[in-house]
């Protein structure tokens, strides 16, 4: 990969990592639903005037939606309010990835190979070292929103795969327009009109930048950079990547917030990656044995 290319790639699992303290300033200062109401309301606006609909079923657009925007993100901002430190936030929600893999066995039938299980079996260490560590700032209220979150995210992963290949941007734009009306539907009966309009009235610059942020950097940026990466390099080459973004998340949270990095917390963020990195190269590593 040319240096540029590369540089890119940290910038956007940078983006993506450092996110979690963004999502964590703005929490402070206005409620999670509707916090997750506004990063789809301008996800969509102005881009969807701009890019043409991907030739996908509306259902699909919709589940899409849905399980990203209600699913993954409302519950991961319901767990980060309160419950769960950004930096184990940014590492738990990366199980996704063993979720997806279990999706896929149930769905398609296909069989876990032994790395696969290996991997699952560093994870599941990772997530029990944590759950037993849990305190005032990470509860298993949180570990288990985030999980959910997780479950979310990889369920949207299989909806996407389904679509086949398609301009990635345009598809998130158009599934965030039924992001917005579950989200505003719970965060009106949830958190109520009066709690919404005090936050509006009252959010500040630190507010409205993360909102952007979250929509422009977080989703439109990243999305569209990370698709021209694969477009142009393997998967395999790529893919790897993803692997630093909890080391930026829980790196700028104990840098940013001063959340503390224990023993148990390095513990396990080693398992979960090791696990994360072990099904991510275990094919790779498969094959330079065989040959």
């Amino acid at each position: 990969m040319p240096l540029m290319h590369l540089l890119l790639a940290l910038a956007v699992v940078a983006v993506w990592g450092t996110n979690f303290v963004i999502i964590k300033q703005a929490l402070v200062r206005m409620p999670p639903l509707l916090l997750g109401t506004l990063r789809f309301v301008f996800a969509v606006l102005p881009a969807v005037f701009f890019l043409p609909r991907p030739n996908v079923p509306w259902k699909q657009l919709a589940a899409y939606g849905v399980l990203i925007g209600a699913g993954q993100f409302g519950l991961l901002f319901i767990a980060m309010r309160a419950d769960i430190t950004p930096g184990l936030a940014s590492l738990v929600v990366q199980t996704q990835v063993f979720f997806t893999i279990g999706m896929a066995m149930f769905i398609h039938r296909e069989r876990l190979r032994g790395y696969q299980w290996l991997a699952l079996l560093l994870a599941a260490g990772g997530l029990g070292v944590i759950a037993a560590h849990t305190d005032a700032h990470t509860t298993l209220l949180g570990l288990a929103l985030v999980l959910g979150a997780a479950l979310c995210w990889s369920a949207g992963n299989l909806v996407a795969k389904a679509a086949g290949p398609v301009n990635m941007l345009a598809y998130v734009v158009w599934a965030s327009l039924f992001s917005v009306p579950p989200l505003l539907v719970l965060s009106l009966v949830v958190e109520g009109p009066a709690l919404i309009a005090h936050s509006l009235r009252h959010a500040d610059a630190v507010a409205w930048g993360a909102v952007l942020w979250q929509s422009v950097g977080n989703t439109l940026f990243g999305y569209v950079a990370w698709a021209w990466l694969l477009a142009r390099h393997p998967a395999a080459t790529v893919s790897p990547m993803a692997l630093l973004v909890p080391l930026f998340g829980m790196g700028a949270s104990a840098l940013v917030l001063g959340e503390p990095l224990q023993g148990w917390k390095l513990g396990a963020a080693a398992l979960v990656m090791g696990g994360l990195a072990l099904n991510l190269l275990g094919p790779r590593l498969l094959g330079r044995r065989a040959a």
